[in-house]
């Protein structure tokens, strides 16, 4: 499948050249000269990188980046700019861009780019599902410790947050009580162990929507994160 590229330019034939030669290339190029209409454009082709001149008539770059980054935090963001002020560069960068090039520029300078831009965002993606356990119907974010289910997010405590990702890592097994406590407090106080049962009891008001997750009391020995 191409890698889509939508490209916000009003130099009418910059716009066609560049867009030619990345097609030449394999890439399938969204042109668009007017900034009104980028957005539009943006959500008709969902894009794989967006390249913004800055100065564009109705609604510069800098106004599109914004609106980019609120529906999207990671496509990537490469500014095209005649200005070389140092504000400009780093409003850029502050705006949620991930790269400029300054004109004139080479075509293999931009394909350079672009595909920089393509691997890094790629490693982020990655990166990103590694930090993101599916729990039934639940997914949990262990960098953000938030855990969500139908837009609905819930913030979960340090602790809960251990504790969750333990009897994951553990699930379908029976977790010892004193493994638990080892693990999560360090030591299995009689304090310890009381906070072991009210933090149980709220992992379990949190997955209460879906009774495909149970975290079972095995009496006298611990407990079993089940996933049915």
């Amino acid at each position: 499948m191409s890698i889509k590229i939508l490209y916000a330019e009003d130099e009418v034939s910059l716009g066609k050249i560049v867009k030619e030669t990345l097609e030449s290339r394999g890439y399938l190029v969204f042109l668009q000269t007017d900034g009104a209409a980028v957005m539009p454009l943006f959500a008709a082709c969902k894009p794989d990188v967006c390249i913004l001149d800055i100065m564009l008539p109705n609604q510069t770059g800098f106004e599109l980046a914004i609106a980019i980054r609120k529906i999207s935090e990671h496509v990537p963001i490469l500014f095209l700019t005649a200005k070389t002020q140092v504000d400009d560069v780093v409003k850029g960068f502050k705006l949620g861009g991930n790269d400029y090039l300054k004109k004139p520029f080479s075509m293999e300078e931009l394909m350079v780019r672009i595909e920089n831009l393509l691997k890094i965002n790629k490693n982020t993606q990655q990166e990103q599902e590694m930090n993101i356990l599916k729990i039934g119907q639940y997914s949990f974010n262990k960098n953000k410790q938030l855990l969500i289910c139908n837009a609905e997010e819930k913030r979960l405590s340090f602790r809960e947050s251990e504790l969750l990702k333990y009897l994951y890592t553990n699930r379908n097994h029976i977790i010892e009580r004193k493994e638990l406590l080892n693990h999560i407090w360090g030591n299995d106080s009689f304090f310890n162990s009381r906070n072991l049962d009210v933090y149980i009891t709220k992992l379990r008001s949190y997955f209460k929507d879906d009774p495909a997750i149970e975290i079972i009391t095995m009496k006298g020995v611990g407990y079993r994160f089940a996933l049915n």
